[in-house]
C-alpha cells in the first residue's frame, strides 16, 4: 500500500472517528491530509524508501490560537498520540523522523510559513521568483482528506501554480542555459579535447531542460532526485527522458538536438515564442520579451537561475 493511502486509512478509520467523538466543538475548524516533504506525499514511495519516516500518520492542521488555543492544540496531540501504535502491520514512529515530525497536529500558518515563507500563500514577486520549486511542490502535493473549515485548501489553491509572468521569467533564464551549455558549449569543449568540461556542460544542459520542460507543464518540479520519475509522468514529456538519461552517461549533439527541437516546438505551440527554428537562446530571449510586467521583463534574463 503507498504511504498516502495508508495515511488516508489511516484517518478515516482511525482518526476521524477519534475527532468526531472527542472533539465535536474543534472538528469544523480542522483540517486533515497528507502533504509536504517525503516520497509519499508525491506517491514515490516504495520499499526501498521505507527505510525512514514511514508510518501510519496524518497532518491534523489548526487555524491560529484565537480560533483553536493552545489547551485544544494540547488535547488533540495527546490524543493523536494514543492513536493505535501499528496500523495493518505497520509501526507509528516513537522517535521525531529524520527531518522533523511530518505527522501530527500541526499550525498551519507555521507549516506554510516554513514552507514557503509565507503563512498565509501572500508571497511577494521576489518570493515567487526565488522560491526553490521543491519548496512549492511540498506545499501543494499529497491530498487534504477533510478541510471544512477551507484555509488550508485556500492556501494550497493559491500556491497551486505560478503566476504567468513568473512562469515565462524562470523559463526564459533555463532556455538561454539550455542553449549556452547544450548548443554552444558542448560542442567547443569537445573540439577543445576538453571532455571533463563537455560532460559538465551536458549536465548543466540537462538540469536546465529538466527545469524548462515543467514549467512548460506548468508543473512544480520535485526534489532532484524525484525530477526524472516525475518527468514521466509529464503528459507531453516522457519521451525526453531517454535522451536526458543518455547525456548523464555519455550522450550527445544528437540527443541535445532532439531536446531542443521538442522544446522549441513547445514553447511555439503555446505562443511563448514565435523563432522558426531551434536556436534556444534566441527563444529565451523572445519569451523574456513576452512578460506583461515591465519590472519582472526588465531583470536579468538570469535572475531566477
Amino acid at each position: 500500500m503507498k504511504g498516502l493511502d495508508l495515511s488516508r486509512a489511516f484517518y478515516e478509520e482511525c482518526g476521524k472517528p477519534m475527532l468526531e467523538r472527542e472533539f465535536p466543538a474543534l472538528l469544523p475548524f480542522l483540517a486533515v491530509g497528507l502533504f509536504g516533504s517525503g516520497s509519499e506525499c508525491f506517491g514515490y514511495d516504495d520499499e526501498v524508501s521505507r527505510d525512514h519516516d514511514f508510518e501510519p500518520g496524518f497532518c491534523i492542521f489548526l487555524p491560529g490560537e484565537d480560533i483553536v488555543d493552545r489547551r485544544g492544540e494540547f488535547l488533540l496531540e495527546r490524543a493523536y498520540a494514543k492513536l493505535p501504535k501499528t496500523f495493518r502491520g505497520i509501526s507509528r514512529e516513537i522517535l521525531l523522523p529524520v527531518g522533523g515530525n511530518r505527522h501530527g497536529v500541526l499550525r498551519t500558518e507555521e507549516f506554510f510559513q516554513k514552507t514557503v515563507g509565507s503563512p498565509n500563500a501572500e508571497l511577494t514577486v521576489e518570493q515567487w521568483l526565488t522560491l526553490p520549486e521543491q519548496a512549492l511542490a511540498e506545499a501543494t502535493n499529497g491530498a487534504v482528506f477533510f478541510d471544512e473549515y477551507g484555509e488550508v485548501s485556500r492556501i494550497r489553491e493559491a500556491l497551486r501554480y505560478f503566476p504567468e509572468d513568473v512562469r515565462r521569467k524562470r523559463l526564459a533564464g533555463q532556455l538561454l542555459l539550455m542553449g549556452q551549455a547544450g548548443q554552444y558549449n558542448f560542442s567547443r569543449c569537445l573540439a577543445h579535447s576538453e571532455r571533463a568540461a563537455a560532460r559538465l556542460a551536458a549536465h548543466e544542459f540537462v538540469r536546465a531542460a529538466l527545469s524548462a520542460l515543467f514549467l512548460l507543464e506548468r508543473r512544480y518540479q520535485p526534489y532532484y532526485k524525484w525530477s526524472f520519475r516525475a518527468l514521466r509522468e509529464l503528459p507531453e514529456a516522457p519521451s525526453l527522458a531517454q535522451p536526458l538519461e543518455a547525456l548523464l552517461t555519455g550522450g550527445g549533439i544528437a540527443e541535445i538536438e532532439r531536446v531542443c527541437a521538442a522544446v522549441a516546438a513547445a514553447l511555439r505551440e503555446q505562443q511563448l515564442s514565435d523563432v522558426p527554428d531551434n536556436e534556444l537562446e534566441r527563444h529565451a530571449y523572445a519569451v523574456n520579451d513576452r512578460i506583461r510586467d515591465s519590472f519582472i521583463r526588465n531583470l536579468h534574463i538570469l535572475a531566477t537561475v
